[in-house]
């Protein structure tokens, strides 16, 4: 097909020298691109257009080239080109759907590759491309549509199973998504992208040692990018393997000291294990002249949540004193002075912020606290029954409804907030091989103590003035912590058949199935420890 078109361009001229001349520099430029030399292969391909200017092959091809040098508005305008001149293309839509992906245009790099399958369904370089832009989107149903017609036309594709368990991830659907990544390393043993994405699910769901081990396979397959080293740093916090973590974050937040997410968690690891200037790392960062915004908002929610009310908001005035008054800033602000207790002043700027972005669920959850706490549920009302029914599901927005119903004296308080039908009190019986409760309970807080290797608590939970296991107890392999999850199930399964079944009832309506514990920790509080709202 590419002679034909090389033959048509130069029919006119009736030489076939001229023929010859762009198959060779067509070749030449291909086989340029392929072995990196993005220069010769720019020079290459410009010398054929010379001959040719409407060498469709040969504008796509430098069109690839210029996205190779950098240069993607290039690239684009070469490409589209190309498409104009060869519409039925699928490849030339593919690669350009996949280069406005690149330039973080995801729709329409989505629709060009849409096209391109609708030119050819069965060319799975296009269908593969929508399904991973599809993920970079945010679109996962789509993405896991596509993967799945991979999948189905191959069980072998290994890089579609990848796709998928990306996608199912996503959808917060945990357990799939590990069963796909086991499946793509399993198919692809040497598929380093799917190890790092398999770590990340197992570290997700407290299989830190398991985690560990796709992080050095991933390092061993090449990859080498900061997210994996984040990872690392998770797992090994999961372990309590606190000074390896931190070599891992520390190292991190000296080659990037305003990515935030490494300071929050050296900052955490740092404030759990007692360390006194625990954010001495991200306070030089937030302090230094020229500091990005987001760093210093940063220290700020840090500064926040450890209890130094002071200097959060002293930050915080000073952005906004320095940027302007934008909703975020201000909406933080006024939740460190409900913090404080200073809520006259905390309700005036949540009504700011939200009347200013309005479709910010943070914002609105911390305008109707703020609210609720000072009386004004009737103000908070119609904030909570837009989000509740946005997010019918968000046990945020119910507990808030709730809380508003209990002010205005309605009977749906009454009714959702019933503690004598919905809190109820079971007596577990000592597991088998114990002699009674108190020696199982004795065994259980010595296993439980032996967990507690904090000396502070967690800087993104609830807790004050406590201690929190490092992971989740719903993998410890100890059998008396088994024992007790185990102990579970029976209680659980009579409150279930005790509250019924009720759809106009937000818990009772999701009382359709039995219950299965999806997370399990140990909190430890000190004398005068408590729990913030949540």
């Amino acid at each position: 097909r590419a002679c034909l078109e090389i033959f048509d361009c130069v029919r006119a001229a009736g030489s076939c020298d001229s023929l010859l001349a762009v198959e060779a520099l067509f070749r030449k430029a291909v086989a340029a691109l392929q072995s990196g030399e993005f220069a010769t292969a720019d020079s290459q391909c410009r010398e054929l257009l010379r001959f040719c200017p409407a060498h469709a092959p040969g504008l796509h091809l430098l069109g690839i080239v210029q996205r190779e040098l950098g240069r993607p508005l290039e690239a684009e305008r070469l490409m589209r080109r190309s498409i104009e001149l060869d519409p039925s293309n699928p490849e030339y839509r593919s690669n350009l759907g996949r280069l406005l992906g690149g330039m973080g245009r995801h729709a329409d790099g989505i629709v060009e590759l849409e096209k391109a399958l609708a030119l050819a369904p069965a060319f799975r370089p296009a269908r593969l491309a929508l399904a991973r832009l599809a993920n970079e989107a945010g679109r996962f149903d789509l993405a896991e549509q596509h993967a799945r017609t991979l999948i189905a036309r191959d069980r072998c594709d290994h890089e579609s199973w990848s796709a998928l368990g990306t996608a199912l991830y996503g959808r917060h659907l945990f357990a799939q998504a590990r069963l796909a990544f086991e499946t793509a390393v399993r198919l692809k043993p040497s598929y380093g992208a799917a190890h790092y994405q398999l770590a990340v699910v197992l570290a997700e769901d407290d299989h830190a040692e398991m985690a560990l081990e796709h992080v050095e396979h991933a390092a061993r397959f090449g990859v080498a990018h900061r997210e994996l080293e984040l990872t690392r740093a998770r797992a090994l916090m999961k372990l309590d393997r606190y000074a390896e973590a931190e070599c891992v974050l520390d190292a991190l937040v000296q080659a990037a000291p305003d990515d935030v997410t490494c300071q929050f968690l050296l900052a955490q690891l740092r404030h759990v294990r007692g360390d006194v200037d625990f954010a001495s790392a991200l306070r030089l960062a937030a302090e230094r002249p020229g500091a990005p915004q987001a760093t210093r908002a940063m220290y700020a929610d840090v500064m926040r949540r450890c209890g130094a009310f002071d200097i959060a908001e002293r930050v915080l005035r000073d952005l906004i004193a320095q940027h302007g008054p934008s909703p975020g800033l201000v909406s933080s602000l006024s939740t460190v002075l409900h913090d404080q207790g200073r809520g006259v002043d905390a309700v005036e700027l949540a009504r700011h912020a939200l009347q200013a972005r309005p479709e910010d669920p943070v914002i609105a959850e911390n305008f109707v606290a703020a609210m609720l706490s000072q009386g004004h549920a009737q103000e908070a009302l119609p904030v909570i029954e837009r989000f509740r029914l946005a997010m019918p599901l968000d046990q945020r927005w119910i507990t808030y409804r709730i809380d508003a119903g209990r002010q205005l004296r309605e009977w749906l308080a009454d009714d959702w907030g019933d503690v004598e039908r919905l809190v109820q009190v079971y007596d577990l019986p000592p597991p088998a091989g114990y002699v009674d409760q108190d020696e199982f309970l004795g065994a259980l807080t010595v296993a439980l103590e032996r967990r507690h290797r904090q000396r502070l608590h967690p800087l993104d939970q609830s807790m004050r003035q406590g201690t929190q296991t490092s992971r989740g107890l719903l993998v410890d392999s100890d059998p008396t912590i088994k024992a007790f999850l185990d102990a579970l199930s029976e209680p659980i399964a009579r409150y279930q058949a005790a509250i019924g079944h009720d759809p106009d009832h937000p818990l009772c309506a999701r009382n359709l199935t039995p219950a299965r514990p999806i997370g399990c920790w140990s909190v430890r509080l000190k004398r005068g420890g408590f729990h913030v709202n949540h």
